[in-house]
């Protein structure tokens, strides 16, 4: 598939300071791949993703969702001066109650640090959360992570996202059972 953007979208890039969200590109899957398998146990993923198995879903659940009016997902690389920091946007979109999952990851180097949630991962929030409500209409957009992720929660609520669930236990990370949280946010907050 030749196709760059997303059609449900106005723009094929999102520009900020020197950083830019686009569509995710085939060039950009390999490391996408290799971060996800290097950081398992902060995401839903429980096993690692062979390069056959990436190309696959990419081509059968990604590419098809680009050229679609109304797509479950909307994936967006993030890049800084050209370079590729990471990647995310929304997923599980439910365009009959107006709702889509936060997705978002970064490059492992940088994942964790400050740049990370005092720079990128507000700054994503920031250009998602205008790309969801003002750009695709919907009406609330939620994240989910593990608790042992306290930046995270920091970004969110620093940002007007608020607490809308605890899932008790749901994962085991370095055998410990870990809470996971959902944060939400609605265009009349």
């Amino acid at each position: 598939m030749n196709i760059t953007y997303y059609k449900c979208l106005p723009k094929n890039n999102y520009e900020y300071s020197n950083y830019l969200l686009q569509a995710v590109l085939p060039e950009d899957i390999e490391k996408i791949r290799q971060w996800r398998n290097d950081q398992m146990t902060i995401l839903r993923q429980s096993k690692s993703i062979s390069k056959k198995e990436q190309i696959t879903y990419y081509e059968k659940h990604v590419w098809p969702e680009m050229i679609k009016n109304y797509p479950d997902k909307i994936l967006l690389s993030i890049r800084y001066d050209g370079k590729l920091l990471g990647y995310g946007g929304l997923v599980n979109i439910s365009w009959e109650t107006f709702n889509g999952e936060i997705s978002f990851l970064l490059d492992t180097e940088i994942a964790n640090t400050k740049k990370d949630y005092n720079e990128l991962f507000p700054l994503f929030l920031l250009n998602i959360k205008n790309i969801a409500f003002h750009d695709l209409s919907l009406t609330r957009i939620y994240g989910e992570l593990y608790s042992i992720r306290p930046k995270y929660v920091e970004v969110f609520e620093n940002l007007g996202f608020k607490l809308e669930n605890v899932i008790k236990s749901q994962t085991i990370i370095n055998d410990k059972p870990i809470d996971s949280l959902v944060y939400s946010i609605s265009n009349t907050n």
